[in-house]
């Protein structure tokens, strides 16, 4: 069962595979973003009124929708309870979804979060629902619209500058692309902690380049015409200061929430 935290704040889930598996198979499971326990969510004042979730379902959940009909249909109820998205870093996203083959450095996918997770973004996108990715939830929106990936980039830039050593979050200077919304939130440039050996790297139909780094990395990315689709290859929740992305996306999911009367 989802809760509204203080104020009638946003519901946070989020990945885990600590993910308790004594749970419904029918229930996403709700939790902090450090160990899968229910907490209420921060107040009002920061989140707006809405409820905003990570993409996420315990170990049991994705077992239970073990096909592809099962996963679509756990989509649609999952998504039908949330205002926004948020689709967070993770393990590499299996190259099949995307027509490769895998790369000899290419981390282990997990299909059933692949699986789960696209159900949920592609579902999201069609309910116009505001979406956040962050580094593999970047990458995950343009593989989800037909974009492929760079899946080493020490291969392409010869530096692994982007992952500078395991858990290791490398600043990165992103020039963001005038016009853009990520520009408009962030201004024309950032300073950014990445932590990643792969990249977009053909942008999908419909999905605009807003940033890069000095090298030509895509950093960001977002959804041309949609209400707020916003991708970043790092990681905004490493500078705690700085909320300006999720203050944006929740304000859209806000937006759409009084629109729809919710």
């Amino acid at each position: 069962m989802q809760k509204k935290g203080h104020f009638g704040g946003p519901t946070v889930a989020c990945a885990s595979d600590r993910a308790k598996r004594n749970r419904s198979p029918a229930t996403p499971t709700a939790a902090t973003p450090g160990g899968c326990r229910r907490r209420r969510a921060r107040p009002a004042e920061l989140f707006g009124a809405s409820k905003v979730a990570r993409a996420a379902f315990s170990d049991d959940v994705v077992e239970h929708y073990s096909n592809a009909a099962h996963v679509e249909l756990a989509a649609f109820d999952a998504v039908e309870a949330l205002d926004g998205l948020i689709l967070t870093g993770g393990p590499d996203i299996a190259p099949s979804h995307y027509g490769a083959d895998p790369h000899p450095h290419a981390g282990v996918s997990r299909p059933e979060r692949d699986a789960a997770e696209l159900a949920v973004l592609r579902r999201a996108l069609d309910r116009g629902l505001p979406v956040l990715g962050v580094c593999r939830g970047a990458q995950l929106l343009n593989v989800a619209l037909g974009g492929t990936l760079t899946q080493h980039l020490p291969d392409v830039l010869g530096h692994q500058r982007h992952n500078p050593a395991p858990g290791v979050f490398g600043p990165t200077a992103v020039r963001l692309s005038p016009g853009s919304r990520t520009a408009a939130l962030l201004g024309d440039q950032a300073l950014v902690h990445c932590h990643q050996h792969q990249a977009i790297d053909r942008p999908a139909e419909g999905l605009m380049v807003s940033g890069r780094t000095e090298d030509g990395t895509i950093e960001a990315v977002e959804l041309v015409g949609h209400r707020f689709a916003v991708g970043v290859q790092w990681h905004p929740e490493q500078d705690v200061t700085d909320i300006r992305l999720v203050t944006a996306l929740v304000e859209a999911a806000a937006a759409r929430r009084q629109e729809v009367g919710q």
